[in-house]
């Protein structure tokens, strides 16, 4: 009963979300300060209900409709900051053995140093 409930609440909360994404416009789609009102409704509404009804969140039914969100209104959305990747292989490489590389020099300094910081003792 408590499933059917908040299937049937969630889809009131899903055609609600449609209603307000009619007032944004193609261009607005991707503005945060325009969408987060309506996508935040959405998501709320999903996650008070099933608070209210005792039903675990998030669950499958939310995801779903979140996911759909997506699909339909921001899959075209660029993120405004540059994805970063994994530098190329050859300067991975030299970024991890450099200070590797480094580690046996330094000891041999310190240990130098140590000795003839002794013998002026």
């Amino acid at each position: 009963l408590t499933e059917r409930n908040y299937t049937y609440i969630t889809r009131k909360c899903w055609d609600y979300f449609v209603d307000l994404m009619r007032n944004v416009t193609t261009a607005e789609l991707c503005e945060w300060k325009v969408i987060s009102r309506p996508y935040s409704e959405l998501q709320d509404c999903l996650e008070s209900w099933a608070d209210h009804l005792n039903y675990s969140y998030p669950n499958a039914l939310a995801e779903q409709y979140i996911f759909q969100s997506h699909h339909l209104y921001f899959q075209n959305c660029t993120l405004e900051h540059p994805v970063y990747f994994d530098p190329p292989e050859d300067v991975l490489l030299a970024m991890i053995i450099a200070p590797i590389c480094l580690i046996p020099f330094l000891v041999t300094l310190v240990i130098w140093r140590s000795k003839d910081g002794k013998a002026q003792a």
